[in-house]
Order: structure tokens, then sequence, then C-alpha cells
């Protein structure tokens, strides 16, 4: 053990279960004939994501919506002609993050079908501006 304290990949030596210790209740050591079961409590707010991991192009086209709008109207927006790559780097990875809905999801295919921000993409919104 020495030598991992000498190489800086511990801080203390024997100093964990005492931290440990000072941290959980002893409720959370289960000990048996061969083995050592510890079970930590996580928190909330460590087990939900608050924000979203997202591309820099999705960042992009959420700051672009202030209403409902059609993929052309979007694509305008940013500025970007190439259809495919709009579908495929902006609108799908936010639809597939549940950042944007259709506004007509029973037909995706229709002309008239637009998009809006839900209630998480309003949330990122906030928090990139």
């Amino acid at each position: 053990m020495r030598v991992y304290k000498d190489l800086g990949m511990v801080e203390q030596l024997g100093s964990g279960v005492p931290r440990i210790l000072q941290a959980y209740n002893k409720d959370c050591f289960k000990f048996s004939e061969n083995f050592l079961r510890m079970t930590f409590p996580a928190s909330e707010k460590l087990s939900m994501q608050v924000t979203p991991q997202v591309t820099p192009q999705v960042e992009e086209l959420l700051k672009t919506f202030t209403k409902e709008h059609t993929r052309q109207d979007l694509q305008d927006k940013l500025k970007l002609s190439d259809r495919e790559n709009f579908r495929k780097n902006y609108l799908q990875s936010a639809l597939d993050e549940e950042l944007i809905e259709l506004t007509i999801p029973e037909k995706p295919n229709s002309s008239k079908q637009k998009y809006r921000l839900t209630e998480k993409g309003i949330l990122l919104k906030d928090k990139l501006v």
C-alpha cells in the first residue's frame, strides 16, 4: 500500500473506512461469513440528471425557438442549406433527447408539421440563454 501512497494514487493510508463511517450509518454494512456487503443510499440529486448532455447543434436549435416552427423556418433561422444534415444532426437529435416534439405526432410526414419545445427543452433553453 505504501507504493500507492508514494505514487499519489491514494490520499492517506487507512483513512477510507473511518471516513465512510463518518458519512454513513452503520446500517449500510452487512457482514456475513465470507464477505462484507456495503449498500449506500443514493441521493435524488445524484440519480437525476438535471442538464442533459447535448451537442452544440442541438443547443443552437433550441436557442432559435420562440413558438411553433416548421422545419424550413428553423433551418432558415440557423442559415443551413443541407436538409439532410439539419434533419439528422439538429432535429432528430433534439427529438431523441425529447427536447422538442411534433405538433402532429400521428402524422410525422405531414406538410403542416411543426415543432415545439417540450418542458425539458424549455428548461434547457433557459439554462443556455
